[in-house]
């Protein structure tokens, strides 16, 4: 089949990388202009650029669909489909007619659970057991189009954000090359979304970074595993923001500790007190500082029994 390709960050690589190797022709691939980025603030292509680039691809990056001639433009390419994976811009009704199959969408969950932005941490976050991929028609409605496959991913204990954004890349490249398999045969059966189940996952907030450390040690260890790679979990210590990447429940502490107390000693350990259990830190990070192992950090810092969030 002849495929528009629509994406923009890493999360939809594999899933290009899975179209060009395949035996379909990926005529054009659309992603978003090129964006200051790095101290420099230098014009940085997208992931998505550079990988199509790189195998000869046609690119273009429209500000919008708005004017004509960017319509004409897509219509000339005579698409079976538009495959669309992160691209990040709305497209116009007009646009999602314009191949023959229309266009079809891989979103990072289970829908019609997480619609929206930042589907793969608000899983996280509430306590999910599992995610996914679901491959679905794209209508106007966000996330709201008929679902045509699903492919399922355990959370597991310890994985965060970047963890499962990584095996859901993935995985939604193996969904849609058995989507693509029956859409060639036409034995696509399309499931309409429950209404009644819809849960949204709203943008990520720089603010929702801070730790109540009145929260239980379950909540603050997936809102930490959530927010990993960003914002970034966070606390204060001696006054300076403390950044905590990696924690982990403590089952058994050998302290008792009231919430934001902080217990070490000084080699390995660095216990912290929750409204509801222990938890560990494993990873952490001061500004203008590097990300470091707990060990680490307590050589240079005397920390037992103060309060983080002071």
């Amino acid at each position: 089949m002849k495929i528009i390709f629509a994406g923009t960050p890493e999360f939809a690589v594999p899933t290009l990388q899975t179209l060009l190797d395949s035996k379909h022709e990926v005529c054009a691939v659309y992603t978003q202009p090129d964006r200051p980025a790095g101290r420099g603030r230098k014009l940085t292509p997208s992931p998505i650029k550079v990988l199509a680039l790189s195998a000869n691809i046609p690119v273009l990056q429209p500000e919008n669909f708005k004017l004509a001639d960017t319509l004409t433009t897509l219509q000339a390419f005579k698409a079976d489909v538009l495959i669309v994976v992160a691209y990040g811009l709305m497209l116009p009704q007009a646009v999602l007619d314009a191949p023959k199959h229309g266009c079809l969408n891989i979103h990072g969950s289970l829908l019609p659970r997480w619609r929206g932005a930042a589907p793969i941490h608000r899983a996280i976050i509430a306590g999910d057991a599992q995610t996914g991929v679901t491959i679905m028609q794209v209508i106007k409605k966000l996330d709201a189009g008929d679902m045509l496959h699903k492919e399922i991913c355990h959370i597991g204990a310890q994985d965060t954000s970047s963890d499962l954004h990584d095996k859901l890349s993935k995985l939604g490249a193996i969904g849609l090359e058995k989507v693509l398999s029956q859409l060639e045969i036409g034995d696509l059966e399309p499931e309409i979304q429950d209404e009644t189940l819809v849960t949204y996952a709203s943008k990520l907030e720089k603010s929702e970074a801070i730790l109540d450390w009145q929260d239980s040690a379950v909540i603050l260890d997936r809102k930490i595993r959530g927010l990993n790679s960003w914002p970034v979990a966070q606390t204060t210590y001696a006054g300076k923001t403390l950044r905590i990447w990696q924690a982990k429940i403590v089952l058994d502490s050998p302290v008792k500790l009231t919430a934001g107390e902080v217990y070490s000693d000084q080699k390995q350990q660095l216990l912290v007190g929750t409204g509801a259990g222990v938890l560990q830190l494993l990873e952490v990070q001061l500004p203008n500082g590097k990300r470091l192992p707990v060990a680490a950090f307590l050589t240079a810092h005397k920390i037992n029994g103060l309060h983080l969030g002071l």
